[in-house]
């Protein structure tokens, strides 16, 4: 009996153990993502564009300019984890888009071809020199405006699963994008709320996946937001690419997912005309992907999309990587292995 306790004494401890160090993982990734950031050099700026503040993060010079644009309801800090040690290869300087982050909201410049072109003198301006250009989900597709519109100022572009034909109406109302995030930005500009946060918590779509867990995880975050209205919520039981998706909401303006949406975000953007200008070293990257029951594409891409893309851009190095749509924040190693060989190519 006493050996019998004893094994059932060492599992409940590993368990806890196990539990303990997934719940200090969720609450302190950004910590200490951060910090390692700050410790390799990076400082955070801010710069007038036509008009508009861009908020950026910049690194030290140990290579050529890197551009990193992030994707959708996101900010620059979300690639944290890849800063350090892209930092040892790249001059990086890492922008909050327009609506997100401590960048300015500018609803009139929620498109690819208007915040483009303010990318496009953020280069001129700030860069100084011309970089490579790196955009992951939307960002990829500022990343396409970019080397087709602003090749002078390109020498090579990273496609991070871009979702590219996809944000196309009326193809787009089939998509996750759609039925998640731009239409709950809709409804909510639509229904005279004011915390984007709690009426997220209680309409988004990305919710209806946890099934049983569903009310638990609204009322957390319902409850965490009355308690810290002005903080990011943080789940202490959902992995850290949740949790990364809360944070960044806290600084989105659903406007821009309104521009989703109604379509305005592809206004005088034609994203196949565009690819095939791309003349730069350029890599594109597909993540995983399926459709729902309801043909409901979950992900930015399906396999013909990417192989349209591909056949679209000359000389394109292509990687289909198993992973989320997240890849950089998922497979970080994976994605600085990507960047660091492209180097090479320049």
């Amino acid at each position: 009996m006493k050996i019998i306790l004893g094994i059932l004494a060492t599992i409940l401890a590993l368990i806890g153990l196990g539990i303990g160090g997934f719940i200090f993982h969720t609450l302190t990734y950004f910590r200490r993502s951060m910090t390692a950031v700050f410790r390799a050099g990076f400082t955070e700026k801010q710069v007038s564009i036509n008009g508009s503040t861009i908020h950026y993060a910049e690194g030290p010079a140990n290579g050529p300019p890197l551009l990193l644009i992030h994707g959708q309801a996101v900010d620059w800090q979300n690639y944290a984890r890849v800063l350090p040690a892209l930092a040892a290869h790249y001059h990086i300087f890492a922008v909050d888009c327009y609506g997100h982050g401590r960048s300015a909201c500018a609803p009139e410049k929620y498109s690819a071809a208007a915040l483009g072109q303010d990318l496009a003198q953020f280069i001129r301006e700030v860069v100084g020199e011309t970089a490579v250009v790196s955009g992951h989900s939307s960002g990829g597709l500022l990343a396409v405006w970019l080397a087709a519109n602003a090749l002078e100022l390109v020498r090579g572009v990273v496609l991070e699963d871009p979702p590219l034909f996809t944000t196309l109406l009326p193809r787009a109302t089939k998509t996750w994008n759609y039925v998640d995030l731009a239409t709950t930005a809709h409804n909510f500009l639509a229904s005279g709320e004011t915390d984007f946060v709690a009426y997220n918590a209680q309409h988004s779509k990305l919710f209806t996946l946890f099934k049983g867990l569903q009310p638990k995880l609204t009322k957390t975050i319902l409850d965490y937001r009355a308690k810290h209205p002005n903080d990011p919520v943080k789940v202490f039981y959902m992995p850290p690419v949740l949790n990364e998706l809360l944070r960044g909401l806290n600084n989105y303006d659903p406007r821009f997912g309104q521009a989703f949406y109604d379509g305005s975000w592809n206004n005088n953007f034609d994203q196949a005309e565009a690819l095939a200008r791309i003349s730069v070293p350029a890599v594109l990257i597909h993540t995983n992907w399926q459709y729902d029951a309801d043909g409901i594409l979950m992900a930015a891409m399906d396999d013909k999309d990417a192989e349209q893309a591909r056949s679209l851009i000359p000389n394109v190095q292509f990687y289909k990587v198993d992973s989320g749509h997240g890849f950089h924040f998922e497979k970080p190693g994976d994605f600085v292995h990507i960047m660091t060989n492209f180097k090479k190519l320049l």
